[in-house]
């Protein structure tokens, strides 16, 4: 892993311009009344944390969110929602709530709309998911390096899949472009100038799983003192910052951490230079939710102030990283982590090992650390040859322990 890089950058824009409490106790209760909706479990890993020599270590486990297997769900399908009010209401000419989508006269406009995106796998699987739920088409755009098994997933889903050449940024601008040409509506998580409120909304689902965490740690002995985050566009990343941001400020929220793979640093490259810089190439990793390339803006105007430090891993640790939760230490335990999940915990470890680095961080015995794992076995066929052992059994292992 690289050293951390401090973004020693300018705190204190009023984040209430991005994201809200507000919008967010709407959010958590159109999100809450979905069928399937549960809290997802917040683990305690004592044993890491022995070994990490820290007080806590925390791990959030998506992976059973909605059936879907990552935090995505919560995003795409609730900017999917959103977008609908919107346009029905246009329709109608009145404005139109969330509680009224399954509503037959709204079911009947949005019967003519069409979203798209492009996604390294879960971003579509939730906006395919919100669209069938909603009542409106779908079309989603994978790029080269998309496995078949997450291609599977989304048109399981009643989307049609279109895979295009290139990475996922190129397959980012094909996705609007084609749009654009056939007037469908763009469920983007990545936005840029005159793009901002579909991400925004995308942003404001994913603190649903937020305000959860915030109720179960203080169940468990309390806030945590250090946040590692994994990255791809920033949204995710942002999210939960902006979270801290607004019920903490900046004298007591945690240190944030944000962490990505090595080849598609563009985070980590804003920072260094204070300024947005992409990463051009075949952004190859096996971190296929983290693949991108280039920074979402909205996320950006959150991170570049509120981060501590920037870090990147490289697919081996993220690989040592899965298996290390699969087969976790005595006492702790087992988890299905897929290999985007693992990014924030595996920085976390390589830093917690140098004395430097943990200075810097101001990381001690009574640290509290606090991870989200973003997904589960979101590629079963990928996450079996990654770890050894398919996640199915790994369950079933689990389920026989609890028993026994």
């Amino acid at each position: 892993m690289n050293p951390a890089h401090h973004a020693n950058l300018p705190y204190g824009q009023d984040q209430a311009q991005i994201l809200s409490a507000r919008a967010l106790a709407q959010a958590s209760a159109a999100i809450r009344d979905w069928p399937g909706y549960a809290p997802t479990p917040l683990h305690r890993l004592p044993a890491l944390a022995r070994r990490l020599d820290v007080a806590e270590v925390l791990y959030k486990d998506e992976g059973g969110r909605f059936g879907l297997g990552s935090f995505k769900a919560l995003g795409g399908a609730y900017a999917v929602a959103r977008l609908l009010c919107r346009l029905t209401g246009s329709v109608l000419g009145r404005e139109v709530g969330l509680h009224e989508l399954g509503m037959p006269e709204v079911r009947a406009v949005s019967e003519t709309v069409t979203v798209a995106c492009a996604t390294d796998g879960n971003h579509g699987r939730s906006v395919a998911w919100g669209a069938r739920m909603f009542g409106c088409r779908c079309v989603i755009f994978i790029h080269a390096t998309v496995s078949d098994g997450r291609k599977r997933a989304i048109e399981a889903l009643g989307a049609r899949v279109v895979r295009t050449e290139g990475n996922y940024d190129e397959s980012v601008r094909e996705a609007d472009a084609q749009a654009a040409a056939q007037g469908w509506h763009v469920i983007s998580d990545t936005s840029y100038p005159g793009y901002m409120d579909v991400p925004r909304d995308v942003m404001q689902g994913y603190q649903v799983m937020m305000d959860e965490a915030g109720n179960q740690w203080d169940a468990a002995g309390g806030s945590p003192t250090h946040v590692f985050i994994q990255a791809g566009v920033g949204g995710f990343a942002a999210a939960v910052c902006g979270w801290f941001w607004e019920r903490a400020g900046a004298a007591s929220r945690p240190r944030f951490i944000v962490v990505e793979p090595d080849a598609a640093d563009c985070l980590y490259r804003s920072a260094a230079r204070q300024e947005l810089t992409a990463v051009t190439g075949g952004l190859e990793t096996l971190m296929a939710g983290l693949a991108c390339g280039e920074v979402s803006h909205l996320a950006w105007m959150i991170l570049r102030q509120a981060v501590d430090a920037f870090a990147v891993i490289d697919d081996d640790a993220a690989i040592a990283t899965m298996r290390l939760m699969a087969c976790p230490l005595p006492g702790d335990p087992c988890i299905v982590a897929g290999e985007s999940a693992v990014a924030g915990l595996a920085a976390a470890m390589a830093i917690a090992a140098d004395p430097q680095q943990r200075a810097q961080l101001g990381i001690d015995a009574h640290s509290r650390f606090f991870f989200i794992g973003s997904e589960g076995d979101t590629d079963p066929e990928l996450y079996t040859r990654l770890v050894g052992a398919s996640a199915d059994s790994l369950r079933g292992a689990r389920a026989a322990q609890a028993g026994a």
